[in-house]
């Protein structure tokens, strides 16, 4: 009975030992700047707590945060791109509240050059630049993409854009509200239509009879 009664006296005293060294809870709060530039906020920073047990939070997309701690915890913050900072709690926080402003320093790593040689050997680009065909400077090519036989070209091959498009239909709008109170030709009763058409027909009567 003496042997039970002291383990549970055991316990009750380190329960109240634990209960004595637990530091007092604080809200901690603030905002994350760019230490070369004030001005600049750092958003979506990882906010790691190491005194308890690694737990992390982050902040915003306006860098603030807020989060409940202990006094003298360690905090440590991470982002990428920026190195890493430390911010220790005080003691003794009036109020229980925490705010500071935590500038987190940006970290630039410079790597080494790295240059692209298309061919395996020097023999071998040496038998390509001779190869080589040299391009025709610049006035020449200007005067080769205004050829007219050039633009044609790629006009037959565009698709009509949205502004042709527009256009056209625009173009067509006008034409109709001007003859709105006119009479519209028919071309079915036009001779001249009628006569190109008969020419046509023969036309392609001859190609046909030539070909037979």
């Amino acid at each position: 009975m003496k042997y039970i009664s002291g383990i549970f006296l055991f316990f009750i005293a380190a329960a109240a030992f634990a209960q004595q060294k637990e530091k007092p809870l604080v809200q901690f709060s603030g905002v994350i700047h760019n230490a070369d530039s004030v001005k600049v906020i750092v958003p979506y920073v990882t906010i790691t707590n190491i005194s308890n047990h690694n737990q992390v939070y982050m902040s915003n997309y306006e860098g603030y945060f807020s989060f409940v701690a202990h006094e003298q915890d360690t905090l440590v913050f991470t982002s990428i791109g920026y190195g890493n900072t430390q911010v220790v709690i005080p003691a003794n926080v009036p109020s229980k509240s925490y705010t500071t402003q935590v500038y987190i320093k940006p970290r630039i790593i410079n790597l080494p050059t790295f240059r692209v040689f298309p061919w395996a050997t020097t023999d071998e680009f040496r038998k390509d630049f001779l190869a080589m065909k040299l391009a025709d400077d610049d006035l020449e090519i200007a005067r080769k993409n205004l050829e007219r036989a050039v633009n044609r070209a790629a006009g037959n091959n565009l698709p009509r854009d949205g502004q042709e498009i527009s256009s056209s239909w625009a173009q067509n709008e006008h034409n109709a509200i001007l003859n709105q109170h006119s009479l519209q030709p028919n071309p079915l009763l036009n001779p001249v239509a009628w006569g190109a058409l008969m020419n046509q027909i023969a036309a392609g009567d001859k190609a046909r009879a030539s070909g037979n």
